[in-house]
This record gives C-alpha cells, sequence and structure tokens, in this order.
C-alpha cells in the first residue's frame, strides 16, 4: 500500500484533529503517502485532494473542529456518485480511505466498500448513538463543555432563586442531557427515550423552593421537547424564576479533553492499521479500554445505541 487518504463527514467535534494528525502519523510511519479530503464527500466527488506530512498536522491536536473542515453530501447515497468517488480516489492512485464521521459518514464508508473501495471508519459523534464502541469521538469534550456550563449557571441560579432550563444536543439519544445532569446535580433530565410528566416535576420542584433550595437545573435533550416551551410551561409554577438556555452548538466545539486525544490517537492509529493489514468495511471502536474492530454491515444494521442501564439507573438514583 502507497497512498492513504483521510476525510471529515458530517457534524464536527472536538477530537477530529487529533485523528487526523494520528492517522497522517501512522501512515508515514509505514512509508505510506497520506492525502486529505477536504469538506468530507463533496470534497471526495469533485476530486479535491491535499498531500499531508507531519507538518500539515503539527500544532492542531489542540484544535477543535476540523482543519480539513466538513460538508454533508445527500448525492453519496446514489450509487452513481459512490462509483464517481472511488474514480477520484482510483485517479489520484489512492488505495485505501480513513472516513472520520457520524452514521450518514460511516455509511459512505461502507457504500465505498461493497463497491470494493478499502475503507475504515472512526466514529465520531457527540451524541454518542454509534453502536459497538463504548464512547464516539467528540463526547467526553462535549459533556466537560456542558458541565463547565451549566456550573457557572448555578453560580448566578443560586444567587436569584432561579431555575434554568438547559437544552443538550441529542436528536434522538439523550446521552449527552443525562450524563451531564448526573455530573452536574441537575435536578431533572429530559431525554427521548423515556417519558416524562411535567406536572409532576413543575410539583417537585416547587417543593425544593418552598424547602429554601435557591436553584434547579432542568436538562432537556432537543429531542425530547423543546427547551424554550418547557421553560414557558414551568414558568410561575415552580416559585423559582425561570431562564432558558440553549447551548447549541457550542458544545460541539473548544481543544478536546485529555481523554479524547488519547482516543482520537487509537482510533487514528488503529483504522491505518487495519487498512495495512488489508482489511476494509471494519470500524474502530473502544470496548473495555481495548480497540474493537466490527464489520461497517454489522454497526449500520444495529440501529442507534443505547443509553447504558447503569447510567439511567444513577440517573433514577442521583437526579430528582
Amino acid at each position: 500500500m502507497n497512498k492513504l487518504a483521510v476525510l471529515t463527514s458530517g457534524g464536527d467535534c472536538s477530537g477530529m484533529n487529533a485523528a487526523i494528525r494520528a492517522v497522517v502519523r501512522a501512515a508515514l510511519q509505514h512509508n505510506i503517502d497520506i492525502f486529505g479530503i477536504p469538506k468530507g464527500y463533496e470534497g471526495l466527488v469533485n476530486g479535491h485532494l491535499q498531500s499531508l506530512d507531519t507538518r500539515s498536522v503539527s500544532g492542531i491536536l489542540q484544535r477543535g473542529g476540523t482543519i480539513l473542515q466538513s460538508a454533508r453530501c445527500k448525492e453519496m447515497h446514489e450509487e452513481s456518485v459512490q462509483r464517481r468517488a472511488i474514480d477520484q480516489l482510483h485517479k489520484a492512485g489512492i488505495e485505501g480511505l480513513v472516513v472520520i464521521g457520524g452514521d450518514g459518514s460511516l455509511h459512505g464508508a461502507n457504500a465505498l466498500h461493497r463497491l470494493g473501495f478499502p475503507a475504515v471508519g472512526i466514529p465520531a459523534s457527540i451524541d454518542n448513538d454509534i453502536p459497538f464502541t463504548d464512547m464516539s469521538l467528540g463526547v467526553d469534550t462535549a459533556l466537560n463543555n456542558i458541565r463547565y456550563a451549566v456550573d457557572a449557571l448555578k453560580d448566578t441560579a443560586s444567587s436569584h432563586d432561579r431555575a434554568f432550563v438547559v437544552e443538550t444536543m441529542g436528536r434522538n439519544c439523550g446521552y449527552l442531557a443525562v450524563v451531564s445532569a448526573i455530573a452536574c446535580g441537575a435536578e431533572f433530565a429530559l431525554i427521548p427515550e423515556q417519558p416524562f410528566d411535567l406536572d409532576d416535576i413543575c410539583g417537585k420542584l416547587r417543593s425544593r423552593f418552598t424547602e429554601g433550595r435557591d436553584n434547579s437545573i432542568l436538562m432537556v435533550a432537543e429531542g425530547a421537547a423543546r427547551a424554550e416551551e418547557i421553560a414557558a410551561q414551568v414558568k410561575d409554577r415552580i416559585g423559582f424564576e425561570t431562564r432558558l438556555m440553549v447551548l447549541g452548538h457550542y458544545q460541539r466545539g473548544g481543544s478536546p479533553s485529555t481523554f479524547d486525544r488519547l482516543l482520537a490517537a487509537r482510533f487514528g492509529v488503529g483504522a491505518v492499521e487495519q487498512l495495512v493489514l488489508g482489511n476494509s468495511g471494519m470500524m474502530v471502536g473502544l470496548a473495555c479500554g481495548g480497540m474493537e474492530f466490527t464489520p461497517l454491515e454489522t454497526v449500520l444494521d444495529s440501529g442507534r445505541r443505547k443509553i447504558d442501564d447503569m447510567v439511567l439507573k444513577l440517573a433514577e438514583t442521583l437526579v430528582n
């Protein structure tokens, strides 16, 4: 194998740059030329490649986002476009591809693999909804971002007898909301995986207020309910003044945590090693502290990763 390429696709997250760096340095260690593809599958389909070396990735370890940038490419669902992408890779002499991204990105990698082009995926999604990996890239940094924001909110909330409704990302998965609720000592976490009774929640928050508590925090995953509507419904019903904080894309950015930097290093090196060994159609994952390599077909056929029962039980005990 003489030439590899790497791309980042879908939503960005902290740790992508660290993964790019690991892929580049691992490839060079094997005397393989490495190329970056700007703007994900869109750049691939249009034949945009740039040579990478150690200098190209110097100083990016601590940066959030992705130096290769990212874009969504709906056309990659079409086989004709997938074949065009492979033609572009062949034209450049590329013999293998590392794809860093979430569910849609991994579908693209699997499509290329099924058409005969070697591809390996690295899971990167702050929702932590990709199966066959305990953690996806970017999750830990996002949780630290949320924790920092909520800790700061609690300071001002306790100064004014306020309740904050905090919306986290998580359209289909409430992992960020429930784990940050545990870590930050929030009173409730509303997640799409579990039903909730707002009247019951308001009653419990009102009791906290009458007991003399000086603040409350409600974490709301965006897929569970609109935080703006929740804030409007609890206003004037719980004693506390109510404020809304939508964290939005703030959760995706910032310097990656130590955990994410190490995870990116392990994922990046593992992906290159799989391609060097002649393996394709695999996803690199974290399992019980070790690396696990799962066929992309299996990953994608398994649906979204469920929140661990242990996490939900912790939330039942410690939240509300």
